[in-house]
């Protein structure tokens, strides 16, 4: 661990998971006491709350910094982060998790804190679309209308992913389509579109492991350009995704590069960026920061991030 100083400063979302806060925030003390670790917990209100924790810990030179909490906790501390060399932890304890799980860092509170305790950190790279950073994923079009339709509802448990698919049922039903141009490093695609996906580095598109990286350090975007307009054609490309076949299929543009400049004909557009959801003025600017978080993992056999090929600006068309 750094030698700035001994304290770590844990940033605890009170409203992730089961929203037990004050359960975790105990359990959390304990466990860095018991290993002789002075801890400092916190528990922001809101999102200025998070960005001054986080400020406060850096100018109290702490040793690191953890985010407890789901991924757009993670988000909002991390990218505090990006301008200092402070090694960053993750307690997961928000619905999905992707971040953590894409690092394979463990779920249970007691084993993510024991990856922090024993110190061994990879650097990521980190996306970033105009002014905002994003450790997984953003985008333009549909999934933003349905985050916006889901937070009509807000819920938790079970209730929540049958919000959540109602969201998508009517998203698809009144989603208007983009007319984009993606300008990378290899050219220009311009399509007529119901969604364009960015990930920070490249998503499987395999079975039931689609959704998730097996690398968080290629250095490289991964640009999703849906290339039908159809709900059948749609629900097709669904099942493609199933059956490992997507990437070989008409209806999905697939670029891998460090930028892009996503441009639209309506001026501003819902953007999502680790799911949360922003209105954004275009033209929309993608870029990759490579390395540029310090992330503590677990042994290098089962969690280090691979290292990748550096093929830019190579785009995959069925």
């Amino acid at each position: 661990m750094a030698e700035a100083g001994n304290k770590v400063v844990v940033i605890l979302n009170g409203g992730s998971g089961s929203g037990q806060a004050e359960t975790v925030r105990n359990q959390i003390e304990e466990l860095f006491g018991d290993a002789g670790r002075e801890v400092l917990t916190v528990v922001p209100a809101d999102g200025q709350a998070i960005d001054k924790a986080v400020d406060d810990a850096i100018a109290s030179g702490a040793a690191a910094v953890v985010a407890g909490g789901g991924d757009g906790t993670v988000n909002a501390v991390a990218s505090r982060l990006l301008d200092h060399d402070i090694p960053f932890g993750v307690i997961p304890l928000g619905t999905l998790n992707h971040f953590a799980r894409d690092l394979k860092l463990p779920l249970e509170v007691e084993d993510a804190v024991g990856v922090i305790l024993a110190g061994r950190t990879v650097r990521v790279d980190v996306g970033q679309i105009n002014h905002r950073t994003f450790l997984n994923n953003s985008s333009l079009g549909l999934y933003p209308a349905i985050v916006k339709l889901r937070e009509q509802r807000p819920t938790k448990g079970l209730l929540k992913w049958a919000v959540a698919a109602g969201a998508t049922a009517k998203a698809l039903r009144h989603n208007q389509i983009l007319s984009v141009e993606v300008e990378h490093e290899g050219g220009l695609l311009t399509r007529e579109t119901p969604v364009v996906f960015v990930g920070n580095n490249e998503y499987k598109m395999v079975g039931l492991a689609a959704g998730t990286r097996d690398s968080l350090s290629q250095g490289q975007l991964a640009v999703y350009v849906v290339n039908t307009v159809g709900r059948l054609a749609q629900l097709k490309l669904g099942f493609q995704v199933l059956l490992g076949t997507a990437e070989r299929a008409n209806e999905l543009d697939v670029i891998r590069t460090a930028a892009a400049t996503i441009r639209s004909r309506r001026p501003s557009l819902h953007v999502s960026y680790d799911g949360e959801v922003e209105t954004m003025t275009g033209p929309f600017k993608y870029r990759i920061l490579p390395k540029a978080l310090a992330v503590f993992v677990g042994e290098a056999d089962s969690a280090r991030p691979t290292l990748g090929p550096d093929v830019r600006g190579n785009i995959t068309r069925g």
